[in-house]
């Protein structure tokens, strides 16, 4: 069904073209029958789309193209059948609905279910306000300078020529941000090939040149055509891009106090309202560069607590597992800690009394350290610390640790002991740090020596 209906519209397309070049007159065959037959049979085209086809997409899509037809089609038989009383707001109201439409469509068809962070949002809007900012300052300046702006059909066509931009925009940044594929590539020439028609189309109409039933008017047919082949190509991607690149969101927020300057220098150049984009662009920066602002702090955060150990204050394991891989191409040591007759304790007064315990030996442990050394707290009892000063200093360093440990701790108006046993490795290049000084802690707990310096393989 879909090869038939692609053969049709290429017959049509074919037949509409040929009597315009043969023939420059009005002609019913071409402007009424075929012509409107052509993007009714792009409707059909959507319709039959791939079941994989987004259906919403499907129907924004349909719906657009036959909004859009509604109003050629009323055009068509107000200028071949003078004797119809017109409904002169039906095609402009059709054009104008249709942009809502087609909007829709591209950024379901373009785009992907992809969930936004609020920066990368902001920076999408960003993108589009800015260079719509800027494209319609340009736009109004080539086309509507001096456009007298008394009649609703020339604000309709400044409409036409902002919405066309933003069309065009949101269908560039959604392909930006999710990748090339022959759907997403052919759907953008369709929408490129719709907005440069109409471009068109404006510049013959505002210097008297348009005539209907112009070759012109073909180039919306070959757009819609586009567009709804595009439904029936592989959504496969060719090329995929992580993330908008960095110097168009910079370039947009530059380009929006270009307006604004152009503004300035030339009050009577730029309608006021033509503005508002800029303004809200610059508005959307600040709150952008405070969102962007939180996050890095919320993300500063989050990783200090995936590196923190939620009782003491203390590093945890998986900091100090980090800190040792640097610790390779440099001088220093570490120590693995264990305390003694910590779970009697624990078992006879709580788990409260026992997490002020260890609260407690972490303020002591850290007071005993020099300021470059790290104190880690590894799970339960144990504790680990990394030195950078020389051998001799880490063995008395050890020795100090232990000594902080030496005097009692008061639970319940009870005086408890804990000691510790030290096991210490100087980085000395034969690697397996971690295991060696879990070795030597080991002895020192069962040879009861406090303190044990890790052999050499």
């Amino acid at each position: 069904m879909a090869r038939i209906l692609k053969v049709l519209i290429a017959m049509t397309l074919g037949l509409t073209a040929t009597l315009g070049i043969t023939s420059s007159q009005q002609l019913a065959v071409r402007d009424l029958l075929l012509y409107n037959l052509t993007w009714a049979l792009s409707i059909a085209l959507v319709i039959t789309a791939p079941l994989s086809v987004n259906r919403l997409a499907i129907s924004s899509l349909s719906l657009a193209i036959l909004i859009w037809g509604v109003g050629s089609l009323m055009t068509s038989l107000y200028i071949f059948y003078p004797t119809i009383e017109p409904i002169t707001w039906l095609p402009s109201a059709s054009y104008l609905l249709f942009y809502p439409l087609a909007i829709l469509a591209t950024s379901l068809l373009v785009g992907k279910k992809v969930r936004l962070s609020p920066v990368e949002y902001l920076d999408a809007v960003i993108l589009m306000l800015g260079m719509t900012s800027i494209i319609a300052t340009l736009l109004y300046i080539a086309l509507f300078e001096g456009t007298s702006f008394e009649s609703i059909s020339d604000y309709l066509n400044l409409f036409y020529a902002i919405a066309d931009v933003v069309l065009i925009n949101i269908g560039t940044f959604n392909l930006l941000r999710n990748g090339v594929t022959p759907r997403s590539i052919v759907f953008i020439v369709g929408v490129s090939t719709f907005v440069a028609t109409d471009f068109y189309y404006l510049w013959l109409e505002l210097t008297n040149r348009y005539f209907f039933g112009s070759y012109a008017d073909i180039g919306w047919l070959i757009a819609l055509f586009l567009c709804a082949l595009s439904l029936h190509l592989p959504d496969k991607r060719w090329r995929e891009f992580k993330e908008y690149p960095a110097f168009l969101t910079a370039l947009a927020v530059f380009l929006s106090p270009v307006s604004l300057a152009i503004s300035a220098l030339r009050p009577d150049l730029i309608p006021r309202y033509l503005l508002a984009p800029a303004i809200a662009n610059l508005l959307l920066a600040f709150i952008r560069m405070n969102t962007a602002l939180r996050e890095a702090r919320i993300l500063n955060y989050e990783r200090l607590l995936a590196h923190t150990d939620e009782l003491t204050g203390l590093p945890n394991r998986r900091k100090l597992i980090a800190e040792i891989g640097r610790l390779s191409d440099s001088q220093g040591s570490l120590m693995l800690l264990d305390l003694n007759d910590f779970k009697p304790i624990n078992d006879r007064f709580g788990h409260e009394a026992g997490d002020q315990i260890l609260r407690e030996v972490a303020r002591r442990l850290s007071r005993s350290l020099p300021h470059e050394a790290l104190l880690a707290r590894l799970g339960g009892d144990e504790f680990g610390v990394i030195t950078h000063s020389a051998s001799e200093d880490a063995l008395e360093c050890a020795y100090a640790l232990q000594a902080s440990l030496s005097y009692p701790f008061l639970i319940r108006g009870e005086k408890v002991l804990v000691g510790v046993s030290i096991g210490v490795v100087h980085n000395d290049g034969l690697g397996d740090l971690l295991k060696r000084a879990d070795e030597a802690m080991y002895s020192a707990k069962t040879n009861q020596s406090g303190v044990t310096l890790s052999s050499t393989h």
